[in-house]
């Protein structure tokens, strides 16, 4: 069930992040303003992490032709274990995948995401994340970054993230680290860290990043579920265990959210990116990043507004 009658405008007064619409209660609505997110326990069913699983493997097998998909690699490890999920570190916009998919309509969910966007929801950007185990090398680090720093549409507020965790993610094999806190700050400069030219292609992280500021690792059972403010600087770390650490997200926005000109500004040089690889991968022409944004967004529910 969605409640239609909420408007997707920031209420006065004390709740600036997350929208009146019955589910979250008091408490948890607090601490999002607070912390800029919110774990929900064992929102995702195992059943249907057993699929998302079974589809990503299939993928990894190239059983399936993903239009549109980034498919990241490992190639190092490409001659020793050819086409599996051993090599396969991520897939990156899945929105033709059905089966994939289908995390991005879940009515668990969207209730949910629904507190943050209001009731015209769109499907942005979508990963399954396969953080391989990593040696020394901390090829598959991410390092401490926003989210924004990745989207052309505004505003903040009512854009979300929801990730869900396809085992248990801790420390040992990289969890989430957030810095609570963080949403309420500008977007700072990103750029690629100085890992010893280590680095994967996108996997921007922030410049000039505060040592100091308070971390939590998000320690997640499987379908465990946190919803997170674009702002919030957050990362992860290497997979020190020999197994393969999943999981699937999805950034939702308003549809009543609007694209922005990104020129002259601290995300000019991602624009720029992002357009050369489209044009290496497509022969396309003449791109521009609303382009690449409006061919991943699909309407998830309610009507389709601006994006």
């Amino acid at each position: 069930p969605t409640s239609a009658q909420v408007s997707a405008v920031p209420q006065p007064g004390r709740f600036r992040y997350t929208l009146d619409n019955g589910v979250l209660t008091t408490e948890q609505r607090q601490f999002y303003e607070d912390n800029g997110y919110l774990l929900i326990k064992k929102l995702v069913s195992d059943e249907d992490i057993e699929r998302f699983r079974k589809e990503f493997v299939r993928i990894c097998k190239k059983e399936v032709n993903l239009p549109g998909a980034m498919i990241m690699k490992d190639e190092s490890l490409r001659s020793q274990y050819g086409q599996s999920e051993k090599v396969v570190n991520k897939v990156q916009d899945f929105q033709e995948d059905k089966e994939l998919f289908r995390y991005c309509t879940l009515p668990e969910v969207l209730k949910y995401v629904e507190c943050f966007t209001g009731p015209n929801i769109m499907a942005m950007h979508t990963m399954l994340i396969n953080k391989l185990p990593d040696s020394d090398k901390q090829t598959f680090l991410h390092p401490m970054h926003q989210d924004l720093h990745y989207f052309p549409f505004r505003p903040a507020a009512r854009i979300v993230c929801s990730w869900t965790a396809m085992e248990r993610a801790d420390q040992d094999n990289g969890c989430l680290v957030v810095q609570p806190g963080t949403h309420k700050e500008p977007l700072k400069p990103h750029g690629y860290p100085n890992l010893e030219g280590k680095t994967n292609k996108l996997f921007h992280g922030l410049l000039d990043e505060d040592e100091k500021s308070p971390r939590v690792h998000l320690v997640m059972e499987k379908g465990d579920t946190v919803f997170f403010h674009p702002l919030l600087i957050h990362g992860s770390g290497i997979n020190k265990t020999s197994g393969f650490r999943k999981s699937i997200s999805c950034h939702f926005a308003s549809s009543e959210c609007y694209y922005i000109d990104v020129k002259n500004t601290t995300q000019e040089h991602l624009e720029k990116e992002l357009v050369e690889m489209v044009h290496k991968k497509y022969n396309a022409t003449s791109v521009e990043l609303r382009d690449i944004w409006n061919f991943r967004a699909r309407l998830v529910q309610g009507e389709r507004i601006n994006l």
